[in-house]
């Protein structure tokens, strides 16, 4: 019995389950590095710089300091002396040429002959032209004198009218108070009644015509004065053409031509030299079409020649633009250098507006990929360079001037940036 007991309870100690772990090592060797895995891509997002690097050695980059100075706003031009007066001399008339007077070179005064031509065809013509006017002066003096004898000839025929009124009046006068008187005959007074109602009839006719040709003559006369006027000057004008023929200095200078030689052929409106005032010089400047809104008479320029500095004012603005360019001509304000010559080309420094203290940054060529949108500005570390946007103003020849983005003390860099692609950052060995 107990055996058998003993047997029972082993038996149900046989049966009893027993229970396992829920991880095997195996599981949560996975979940461990499944763990590691995430936070290196967290760490690898949230603390590692992911963008875009260039390695870049110092010595090819050129870094600046942005600086608080004096901002002068002027650009760096060109300009040519010239004379500050000059007149051209054009053949008015064609021809060939017959005489020189005055070399290119020679200084003239005003009037002074320089060449004159010959124009048989022009001369011709001229003749011509002349013989016409005369006849056409002539037949209109010849109307004007017709005029004149109509009129006398009814002041006549007025005057012969009124005498004869008179006389039959003082008869008709008389005759009416021997009638009155019965001492002549009714018939007698009656014919010499009617004999005075015509002349007086006849009078106020003749006055009448008189008074009409007198306003029509007048006109006419008047017309006909005027338009002998303007015969004369048309003479005249015709007889000065081969006064065209003589080429003449207009204004006291140095005169400029072109080689003459006797016998040369001239043509009409060709330009054969000038007359240089040389008392006084301007300078004709070019200027980029970007600043022609911004360059107006008044500004003013300088230029350093020979050690000293001059002044310069705009006096005139040309605003046609030309390849890109315009013309303004510069008066000096000061003194004028003496040993200046036509032609000379001078460096001048244009003011376009007041100096003023800003952030300036120097000039450089990472403004041709920029715009100065953007710039490389270097960490403080000074390892590294990280772009950064900007936005620049006003420039000249040596700074640009900084509106927003960048303090005082900032460095960046301002060298060519063609070699750096599109990187955001530079690292600097």
């Amino acid at each position: 019995m107990a055996t058998e007991n003993n047997s029972r309870i082993s038996s149900k100690g046989m049966d009893k389950k027993i229970e396992k772990g829920s991880w095997s090592k195996k599981q949560l060797g996975m979940l461990v590095g499944g763990m590691a895995i995430l936070a290196i891509f967290i760490y690898s997002f949230v603390f590692m710089d992911t963008r875009s690097t260039l390695n870049v050695d110092r010595e090819i980059i050129n870094i600046s300091t942005v600086q608080q100075e004096s901002f002068q706003d002027f650009i760096q031009v060109t300009g040519t002396v010239q004379p500050i007066q000059t007149m051209y001399l054009d053949a008015v008339e064609g021809g060939v040429v017959d005489e020189i007077y005055k070399e290119s070179g020679a200084m003239v005064e005003r009037g002074d002959t320089i060449v004159t031509l010959s124009n048989s065809d022009l001369r011709l013509n001229v003749l011509q032209q002349t013989s016409a006017i005369y006849d056409q002066i002539n037949q209109t003096r010849n109307s004007r004198l017709n005029i004149e004898q109509n009129t006398l000839s009814l002041k006549e025929r007025l005057a012969q009218a009124k005498n004869q009124l008179e006389i039959t009046k003082s008869n008709y006068e008389r005759e009416k108070k021997l009638y009155e008187q019965n001492l002549i005959a009714e018939q007698q007074f009656l014919e010499t009644q009617e004999n005075y109602e015509y002349q007086q009839k006849r009078y106020d006719l003749i006055y009448e015509s008189f008074k009409q040709d007198s306003i029509k003559s007048s006109q006419q006369l008047r017309q006909i004065d005027q338009s002998l006027e303007r015969m004369w000057t048309s003479l005249e004008a015709v007889q000065n053409i081969l006064d065209r023929l003589v080429v003449t200095a207009p204004i006291s200078g140095q005169l400029s031509t072109i080689e003459l030689n006797p016998g040369q052929s001239i043509t009409s409106s060709e330009r054969i030299g000038q007359v240089d005032i040389l008392d006084n010089y301007k300078v004709r400047v070019q200027i980029d079409e970007y600043y022609l809104s911004r360059v107006t008479q008044g500004l003013k320029g300088t230029f350093d020649y020979n050690g000293q500095t001059h002044q310069l004012e705009i006096a005139k603005v040309y605003p046609v633009v030309e390849n890109g360019q315009f013309k303004v001509d510069m008066e000096f304000t000061g003194e004028v250098p003496e040993d200046l010559t036509r032609g000379q080309t001078l460096r001048i420094q244009l003011m376009l507006g007041k100096s003023g203290s800003t952030l300036v940054l120097d000039r450089g060529g990472f403004y041709q990929k920029t715009g100065g949108n953007w710039i490389y500005k270097i960490t403080e570390d000074g390892d590294k360079a990280v772009k950064h946007d900007i936005r620049l103003g006003r420039q000249n020849p040596n700074y640009f001037e900084v509106l927003s983005g960048l303090d005082e003390g900032d460095r960046v860099i301002i060298s060519d940036y063609g070699s750096f692609g599109e990187n955001e950052v530079l690292n600097i060995e």
